[in-house]
């Protein structure tokens, strides 16, 4: 995709709440937790697989490792080399893209399976429904999207007692720093979870599963659907 003037820079995001780059990127069981997570999508050999914002490259590594096709996809030159060292160390081939959600080459209809986490509220929502368009056109009919993102559970009831409280939390169950989690309040563009559903099914995909744990996270498992489930 061709930028223009008017485009919004994904770039002015990078170095920005690399923490959660990915959540495999902090817990030493990390591969385990990445193997889980495809075993349950079904990933099989031969699939082709895109991980966007693949941080360091945990996920599309041992999706290599089960006989995927694997891209990883970011929009950090760091991370990305990351990605290639720990794909290297385990033996795993992986293709690596620098490039965003806004930015990745693709061609229509050619993923068996995309996964994305903790990227996309790097942008704001008119952006966030760009990028969708643009994974639902990646995919394959019938094959899934799975996204993981930060995504404000419920409606603000007082900002101030809100937001101690999801930094409190965050800290204390998963490890984050204060700081990171005031950056992504102040700098990044988390949006709600209903609004995230109606976004995900106006993209065109079926809902199969949505949920959210956590003050500030939520998971999605969507299905492009195949042309004759299309009303």
């Amino acid at each position: 995709m061709l930028a223009r003037d008017w485009y919004y820079t994904q770039r002015r995001q990078v170095g920005l709440d690399t923490a959660v780059a990915s959540i495999y990127d902090v817990s030493e069981d990390s591969d385990v937790r990445a193997r889980q997570a495809l075993t349950m999508l079904g990933v099989k050999p031969s699939w082709r697989i895109a991980d966007i914002g693949c941080g360091n490259g945990v996920l599309a590594t041992e999706a290599a490792l089960m006989g995927a096709e694997v891209d990883a996809i970011d929009i950090s030159p760091a991370m990305i080399g990351l990605a290639e060292i720990y794909a290297r160390d385990r033996k795993a081939k992986i293709r690596t893209q620098p490039a965003g959600l806004l930015s990745f080459a693709y061609q229509p209809n050619s993923y068996d399976l995309i996964v994305s986490e903790f990227t996309l509220h790097h942008l704001p929502d008119f952006w966030k429904a760009v990028a969708l368009s643009r994974i639902f056109n990646a995919l394959k009919p019938g094959a899934n999207f799975y996204l993981r993102d930060m995504v404000f559970v419920s409606m603000p009831d007082g900002v101030d007692r809100d937001v101690e409280g999801w930094a409190d939390f965050s800290i204390k169950n998963h490890g984050f720093e204060r700081e990171s989690v005031m950056t992504h309040m102040r700098d990044e563009y988390s949006t709600f979870g209903w609004v995230m559903e109606r976004m995900l099914t106006e993209t065109g995909f079926t809902m199969v599963a949505a949920d959210y744990h956590a003050p500030l996270h939520g998971t999605y498992l969507l299905r492009k659907p195949k042309p004759d489930e299309q009303i």
